[in-house]
């Protein structure tokens, strides 16, 4: 019998068919049109984007002109790449146009799909920009598709790392932007650590469309981006703690690895108090629950997570004597990224390598907010809707189901369970001997480069050829997913997420040409080409009729969504495939978060030794142990941005203060009202509001005064005079304080004086703003034991900010009023040593991304002048087999290691820029 909710969903559909619905009159709308468009000479497709362009100038809404701007980018597709958009395509650019996530099956043509919306956006000549996960692909797509919307009359850019300034500025600038996640967030750091306007880069954030949305917006929003500075090396401190863990047992510390955390227990503070004591790293009499000890607090507790949370081959693997951290989604390594909070130093100490110098924070935003500054957003991903939640609550987006252009022929059978890994591995490896043994080509799903290698070893011990794809073998990616759809072929794949390559059944004939070039130069590549593309075909007929792809996963992840990503790698555009899940009770998340009901519920249905137990039941009960895994990971995410949200209110804060600042001409009444705010403070400091002149601190108010002002005033004789209050005294001194500037203003030329101004308030705002989120995050560490004390966490965060917010600006207003009291002319000799400063900063590349140096200011009284910038380091020769397209040679420098290039950057300004 039907229950209501199917039954009702029978009738009238569910709610996602019903949108799909509501727009199929616009996709008549532009079918309707496509004879006429398709009428038009090239020239006239360019004459529409002028017509559209123009209509948009005068008042005509984007919506309006949907169905002619889509009907017209249909036409350039067709014409330049020689692809017609399906009816579900145009769906799928309708739904991105409204700010929608369009969830759409692997195969399904996403990248074109993203033409239509960016196009229609672009008509308003805001910009727009198409975010991909990783440089290839940003290069890949701009590539293809600028082909398209240079048909149409539109300029494209593309945005990657190591890129020349004046490229990535010209790359903005264009009507279609192609870029990296990272590099966007970056650059948009960058442009708020400038020193003049037109050195930015971004010029706003209009619309943008988010490929592969889940992974970026979700799995990598939990990273901050951030650009960091060294901070002093403390690795001889990490090489004593890490050794003192292997002495603790395991009554001293509590693992939770639902909650992915790890700490000591009573018995385990006194044990390592214990071991501190006799290694000397603590002071006799001192405890760790000392002020004094904060440090070394951290220290032992990094080391504790270094040692039981973070594993080899799993979460890092060491490479070249360097630690190479794994991204746990797409199981690529994360170049050049390290764990923060001396983290990565512990882990270092752990596996016994060279320490990098820890780091500092000098800017910092997470994706969730860089993204929520666009005006609007779209997203493509083949799995959204099991985080619809989340992507509803935090940016705002809805998840529409697009239909497949052709039904999905793919058979998704009950997972497998058996009792023990062992049982597991041999039921895979006899599947995997069943599959090849018809010509099936199989591709395997692991969780990690430990696993995936184990089964290798299985498999070779089985005689079964295959490959192996994983963070060790990241240089050969391409070539290996590009075999992994021909006949019998075995490919084990640590997480396929995010991978942004089809697996084309019979092999992948660009990939075959270009071998075969390779191979042999002198061959006619037409000919070679038709030979190849033929045996592809013939090879892909067998493949299909031995069941198409068959995806094996070892065992389930955490999200639902995953795993589902590693399904849709069968079954592409209708293709028959096959998809099973095995697994075993001694799985992480069968161990971890599967209930007592499963395993009573395996008992009942009875298992035997080898025998697999495949019932539905099996699959809810996991499905509801992952929903709540990833409800719990939202939380996580969810508090993790309520923090967040706090500086993010204050970063917009700073940033539009500066954006203000670089676009001001005359900043002489900001640094007036900054002098006159100080004069009120020290005036209310020291003259308290109704006291009397004998309470009065006159020598302390005259020491400041000399202090910040560069005032000499005779304060004390003030106070002895008749009827002279504390308004009189704040007169006389703002006075004072206005002839002084007006006196340094005729010293220098007023022009010379604007810039002044311009660039100490920039330096200043800037070096507070470094110095705030430091604080910050301490605060952060700090507030959590508050919830002891039953007090909330977020609140008690939130009211300590502001107050360290409202500190900082009181002491960014000081700091400005201080050194402007004290600039003078320079003389002749100093200003050669001030051109020669000149000379080397404006050669020296700074932090994450070639950042300005500041102008240097004129001498302070009394002072040297202002540091220049370290000169970048000669170019020099390039690491032995130092091969730029090739990661392997390398060698794994760290983010601040010389660039193995030779250029003589830092590796994290050169080829270890994010990606």
């Amino acid at each position: 019998m039907l229950g209501l909710g199917t039954l009702s969903r029978k009738v009238f559909g569910t709610a996602n068919d019903r949108k799909v619905k509501a727009v199929r009159p616009l996709v008549a709308k532009i079918n309707a049109l496509e004879e006429e468009y398709a009428a038009l000479d090239d020239a006239g497709l360019v004459a529409k984007t002028a017509e559209f362009k123009e209509r948009y100038a005068k008042g005509e809404s984007l919506d309006s002109l949907l169905p002619e701007a889509f009907a017209n980018c249909r036409e350039g597709a067709k014409r330049a790449i020689g692809l017609r958009a399906f009816d579900v395509q145009l769906i799928g650019g309708i739904f991105l146009h409204q700010g929608n996530i369009a969830e759409m099956k692997t195969g399904e043509g996403k990248t074109l799909v993203a033409t239509f919306p960016a196009y229609l956006n672009a008509l308003s000549g805001d910009g727009v920009h198409v975010v991909t996960v990783n440089d290839y692909l940003a290069r890949r797509d701009a590539g293809w598709m600028s082909k398209v919307y240079g048909k149409l009359g539109l300029t494209t850019g593309v945005v990657v790392p190591h890129q020349p300034d004046d490229e990535k500025r010209v790359a903005y600038q264009s009507d279609i932007t192609y870029a990296t996640n990272n590099e966007l967030g970056f650059d948009y750091l960058r442009d708020n650590m400038k020193t003049s306007l037109d050195q930015m880069m971004q010029r706003g954030h209009n619309f943008a469309i988010v490929d592969e949305v889940d992974s970026i917006l979700i799995d990598e929003a939990r990273t901050p981006l951030i650009i960091s500075g060294p901070m002093p090396d403390k690795g001889n401190l990490y090489v004593r703690v890490n050794a003192l863990i292997p002495s603790l047992v395991d009554e001293d510390f509590t693992l939770d690895e639902k909650a992915r955390s790890v700490t000591y227990t009573d018995e385990g503070n006194e044990h390592i108090e214990q071991l501190l004591y006799a290694d000397g790293l603590l002071p006799e009499g001192q405890s760790l629950y000392d002020p004094e000890s904060t440090t070394l607090v951290h220290h032992v507790n990094q080391a504790l997570r270094a040692h039981k949370m973070l594993h080899k081959d799993q979460h890092y693997i060491v490479r070249d004597g360097k630690i190479v951290l794994i991204d746990e989604h797409t199981g690529r390594m994360m170049l050049g990224r390290q764990l923060s909070e001396g983290l990565h130093q512990a882990v270092e100490a752990k596996e016994g390598v060279q320490i990098q110098p820890e780091t500092v924070t000098m800017a910092s935003v997470t994706f969730q907010n860089y993204f929520r500054m666009y005006k609007k957003l779209g997203g493509m991903t083949g799995t959204a809707s099991t985080e619809a939640e989340e992507f509803q609550e935090i940016y705002n987006l809805g998840v529409v189901e697009i239909p497949t252009n052709r039904p999905i022929a793919r058979i998704d059978e009950h997972d497998q369970v058996y009792k023990s890994a062992r049982e597991k591995f041999d039921g895979i490896v006899a599947e995997i001997k069943a599959a090849q043994e018809k010509g099936q080509p199989i591709l395997v799903g692991t969780t990690s480069i430990e696993k995936s290698e184990e089964l290798s070893q299985m498999l070779t011990k089985a005689g079964i050829a295959h490959n192996v794809l994983n963070a060790r073998q990241h240089e050969r990616e391409a070539n290996i997913v590009a075999e992994a759809g021909r006949l019998g072929a075995v490919t084990i794949a640590t997480n396929m997420a995010g991978r942004g390559t089809d697996i084309q059944l019979g092999g992948n004939v660009e990939m075959q040409v270009q071998d075969a070039l390779a191979a042999d130069p002198t061959a006619d590549p037409v000919a070679l080409r038709e030979r190849i593309e033929a045996e592809v075909a013939g090879e892909k007929e067998k493949v299909l009729a031995a069941g198409g792809l068959f995806v094996l996963a070892t065992e389930r992840h955490e999200s639902r969504r995953i795993d589902n990503q590693l399904r849709g790698r069968s079954g592409r555009q209708g293709d028959p495939g096959r998809s099973v899940f095995f697994l075993s009770l001694e799985d992480d998340l069968m161990r971890i978060f599967g209930s007592e009901r499963l395993e009573k519920v395996l008992s009942t249905l009875g298992m035997k030794e080898g025998e697999a137990i495949v019932h539905p039941w099996v699959n809810k009960s996991l499905e509801k142990a992952q929903g709540k895994v990833e409800a719990r990971n939202f939380d996580i995410r969810k508090t993790l941005l309520k923090f967040d949200n706090v500086m993010n209110d204050q970063r917009r804060v700073i940033f539009e203060q500066r954006l203000e600042i670089l676009e001001s001409e005359d900043l002489s009444e900001v640094t007036g009202d900054m002098r006159h705010a100080v004069v009120e403070d020290l005036v209310s400091q020291f003259l308290p509001q109704g006291s009397y002149a004998d309470q009065w601190d006159t020598d302390g108010l005259a020491a400041a005064l000399k202090d910040k002002l560069n005032l000499d005033l005779p304060v004390a004789q003030w106070a002895d005079e008749d009827g002279v209050d504390q308004e009189i005294v704040r007169e006389r001194i703002t006075e004072a304080a206005d002839t002084l500037m007006t006196e340094k203003e005729a010293s220098f030329t007023s022009d010379t004086m604007r810039q002044i101004e311009k660039q100490l308030l920039l330096n200043v705002i800037d070096s507070k703003w470094r110095e705030h989120i430091v604080t910050l995050d301490h605060l952060r560490s700090a507030v959590n034991f508050r919830g002891l004390a039953q007090r909330d966490p977020l609140n008690e965060y939130k009211s300590e900010a502001f107050v360290l917010f409202e500190h900082m600006l009181g002491a960014l207003r000081e700091d400005v009023t201080r050194q402007l009291s004290r600039i003078r002319p320079l003389t002749a000799e100093e200003q050669a040593a001030m051109q020669q400063q000149m000379a080397l900063q404006a050669a020296a590349a700074r932090d994450d991304g070639k950042l300005d140096a500041p102008m240097p200011l004129p001498r302070l009284g009394g002072g040297a002048p202002a540091p220049a910038a370290a000169p970048e380091a000669p170019a020099g020769t390039p690491r032995e087999g130092f091969d730029e397209n090739d990661q392997a040679t390398w060698g794994n420098p760290s983010r601040n290691d010389p660039c193995p290039c030779g250029s003589g950057k830092k590796f994290k300004q050169c080829h270890g820029a994010l990606a």
